[in-house]
């Protein structure tokens, strides 16, 4: 069971500084406690200067103390869509923004799909209709060694300051953190193909009982076996099956060199199309 989490934003950060004002009237302590002997769940909170998405800027002897990190971020797009997003952090390629090349962060299938679900019943019970509610392929830094997620604001600073985007992000987390328990029963699967934005996992995310861990978008492309390998490794619990978004892979050939490394691993698969919802 999940008993100590830690959220971390960056003081240079508009979205995060919302999301952490916000998050206060929800604490149970108001001061940071190093760890609680509390059977409820309970979260920290922990500020840093620069930016979250580099390894070199957080104190990781604090962040082992805990069993789960959620960062709270703002989030960029070329098109400055408004977005609530969702995501594990990690590189399956070349680092670009924090992280190392070709590692992924810990993430849990099972507290993935809780706090996306809640992001999506809570946003709906605050009729916020102008922003999409999405999860994104796993990206960016920072690299740690707990369990962890993004989640983020977008896409502009209008956005990122927004009173209602900060309160409903932060009462997803609050949410989550006092109701999450793990449900043995969800189908634990990684997600391949697709674009970033991942509209055929957000739907079975959101509505079947699959719970997704990484998601290893189009872009990829060509998926190597030690990038679905590091995928499954990092996922917290039992992988079942990858689910493969079918018109999200490239061509046929493509396709199939994905089939045959997970047939090679004795890797069960399926189609995005045979998820009943």
């Amino acid at each position: 069971m999940l008993k100590n989490y830690l959220v971390i934003a960056s003081k240079s950060d508009p979205a995060g500084m919302n999301i952490i004002n916000q998050l206060s009237q929800f604490r149970y302590n108001p001061l940071l406690n190093s760890i609680s002997k509390s059977e409820k769940p309970v979260f920290d909170v922990y500020l840093v200067e620069d930016s979250i998405l580099e390894t070199e800027n957080l104190n990781t002897e604090k962040i082992n103390q805990y069993d789960f990190v959620i960062f709270a971020s703002k989030h960029q797009s070329e098109k400055n869509e408004k977005s609530l997003s969702v995501h594990c952090p990690g590189n399956f390629r070349t680092a670009n923004a924090g992280g190392i090349s070709n590692k992924v962060c810990p993430s849990s299938a099972l507290f993935n799909k809780f706090l996306f679900e809640a992001l999506n019943k809570i946003s709906e019970e605050h009729e916020l209709k102008d922003f999409n509610i999405t999860m994104e392929a796993t990206h960016h830094g920072p690299l740690i060694d707990i369990p962890c997620v993004f989640i983020e604001i977008g896409s502009t600073m209008i956005e990122w300051r927004s009173s209602r985007a900060g309160f409903i992000i932060a009462k997803t987390i609050q949410e989550s953190i006092e109701k999450f328990r793990e449900n043995f029963y969800r189908e634990i699967a990684i997600g391949i193909g697709g674009p970033h934005y991942c509209p055929g996992f957000n739907k079975l995310q959101k509505d079947s009982n699959i719970a997704f861990s990484h998601i290893i978008a189009q872009y990829n492309i060509p998926i190597t076996e030690e990038i679905i390998l590091e995928a499954i490794d990092k996922t917290d619990e039992d992988v079942d099956f990858v689910v493969l978004d079918w018109k999200g892979l490239g061509n046929s050939e493509q396709r199939q060199k994905v089939i045959d490394i997970l047939e090679k691993n004795y890797i069960s698969w399926k189609r995005n199309s045979e998820i009943k919802r």
